[in-house]
């Protein structure tokens, strides 16, 4: 299993809008930090993928940092965690 650390500024342009007076991640925010981070650390293109299994089982705040964890298959399969304070915030998988 390999491991990236994440962080979300509170002044990410996404907060503007999700939600006034409570912001909250959008999971497409989450979801695009964990494929950039995950292509990038196994140097690969960012190019179209496949998510399977996708689950966003609690809310990420503004200005956190996050524990990215993921593991490869032989088949190209890319199972990830999101944690955040050892939580699991965010699951799923891809093929890229």
């Amino acid at each position: 299993m390999q491991t990236i650390a994440l962080h979300i500024a509170a002044d990410h342009p996404a907060f503007a809008g999700h939600f006034p007076g409570m912001p909250i991640t959008p999971g497409v925010v989450l979801l695009d930090l964990a494929l950039t981070a995950i292509t990038s650390h196994l140097q690969r293109e960012p190019a179209g993928c496949r998510l399977n299994n996708v689950k966003f089982l609690r809310p990420v705040m503004p200005d956190t940092e996050l524990t990215l964890q993921y593991e490869t298959s032989d088949s190209g399969n890319i199972r990830f965690d999101i944690l955040d304070a050892g939580h699991v915030a965010v699951s799923g998988a891809f093929h890229a």
